[in-house]
């Protein structure tokens, strides 16, 4: 369940609805229309972290399998083990 609120509301009375956000979604309209929620940080998160799909490599085809078995990583983004590092 979600609070809806104006815009101008939450402009006047923002801390109210940051701390009403912690607990569910603010939903806020403007001009009557649905345009932006107020949600947690933890909400956040939880949502995009909902976004990333995880694919089973099974569900892949051939060419899917082919093109990541050639990807290569930049040389500015590999990591180079200092041989004196290692153990």
């Amino acid at each position: 369940m979600s609070t809806v609120v104006t815009a101008t509301d939450v402009q006047q009375h923002f801390r109210r609805y940051h701390d009403l956000a912690l607990a569910e979604p603010v939903r806020v309209t403007k001009y009557g229309r649905e345009t932006v929620y107020i949600v947690s940080a933890k909400t956040y998160h939880d949502l995009k972290q909902a976004q990333r799909e995880a694919i089973a490599s099974a569900d892949l085809s051939e060419a899917e399998l082919a093109l990541i078995e050639a990807a290569e990583i930049p040389e500015e983004r590999r990591y180079h083990l200092d041989p004196q590092d290692e153990t």
